[in-house]
């Protein structure tokens, strides 16, 4: 009789236990999902809860249709009361920084927008904080280099001593050039110059528009210098020193922003993934040591001496030299 005892009680265990683990794997696949579907974003933002959004614009700048249907969604977000933009970028396309500088235009209609610079806010950077309604920055943020550049290779004599020759035909002598197999004609660099020259004047058009100022006017700023953040502050390209503390407070004492909203951060999902989201299949990408090779590709791509030749377009960007 205790055998039969003994057997029911251990069928009773095995069935908790299974029950248990059934329990847990439909738990952890319901937070997977959730994860995958809502990771790229704080769960307050799904429940509506009041706050003020926290977007990051780090590293090289490009055109990113992700990061402007996230700030279209912020303009939207009926629950998002105001928005912080954190800024730390040394440029990079200057339609990367357009597309963010209106897109930010935008979003400045319907709530108020704050920068807050960090290490570096340079170039398209700069760009990106003349989109905000005020401006905050460290002391010893690099700041400026206000400007328009295009770069481009020239091995047309290293192929010469190689025995190689590249031959071409095209429609017109300007299509196409400059080109890295011959050096560039007069009229190629005339039509250069007098692009990078109407970049330059919608740049400084933006400054003396947002800033209130006279760009010929700053000791340095139309010859593309950088300034730290107490010198960018002297000039009036600033409005204040401090960090995000001081971007909320300004948002409280000028705006009007309730003083217990917490500070949110938003990121851009991808379009083309299944539930629209990268940040969890990253995290999955990474267990199965996809990661590494995605930091890889990051660290080239971004690279000060890989990076800045793989932007293509007019370039606003500002790098110190490399050791």
């Amino acid at each position: 009789m205790s055998l039969e005892i003994e057997a029911v009680l251990d069928r009773r265990r095995m069935r908790r236990r299974i029950t248990f683990w059934r329990s847990a794997a439909v738990l952890f696949i319901g937070l997977l999902l959730g994860a995958m579907v809502f990771g790229s974003e704080d769960l307050s933002t799904l429940a509506g809860t009041k706050q003020i959004a926290r977007v990051a614009i780090e590293g090289t700048i490009t055109d990113d249709r992700d990061q402007i249907a996230m700030l279209k969604k912020i303009k939207d977000a009926k629950h998002v009361e105001a928005l912080i933009v954190f800024v730390n970028s040394p440029g990079g396309t200057t339609t990367g920084g357009e597309s963010l500088y209106l897109a930010l235009r935008d979003v400045a209609q319907t709530k108020p927008v704050v920068a807050q610079f960090g290490t570096v806010a340079a170039s398209a950077g700069y760009i990106v904080g003349l989109g905000t309604d005020h401006i905050v920055t460290r002391g010893n943020t690099i700041t400026g280099s206000v400007g328009v550049l295009a770069q481009w290779p020239e091995v047309s004599e290293l192929l010469a001593k190689l025995g190689i020759k590249f031959n071409e035909v095209k429609s017109g002598e300007l299509k196409a050039t400059p080109n890295p197999f011959e050096p560039a004609s007069d009229g190629a660099r005339k039509v250069m110059q007098d692009t990078i020259d109407d970049g330059f004047r919608w740049f400084l058009s933006l400054v003396e528009e947002r800033r209130g100022i006279n760009p010929a006017a700053v000791d340095g700023l139309v010859q593309g210098r950088i300034f730290s953040g107490r010198q960018a502050l002297e000039r009036k390209l600033v409005d204040e020193i401090g960090g995000e503390t001081e971007a909320v407070r300004w948002l409280e004492n000028t705006r009007g922003i309730s003083k217990d909203l917490k500070v949110v951060s938003w990121k851009p999902t991808a379009e083309g993934t299944w539930g629209g989201v990268t940040g969890s299949a990253s995290a999955a990408a990474g267990a199965l040591a996809l990661g590494a090779l995605a930091r890889m590709t990051e660290l080239v791509t971004l690279s000060p001496s890989v990076g800045r030749l793989g932007l293509d377009g007019l370039v606003s960007v500002w790098q110190p030299p490399e050791n």
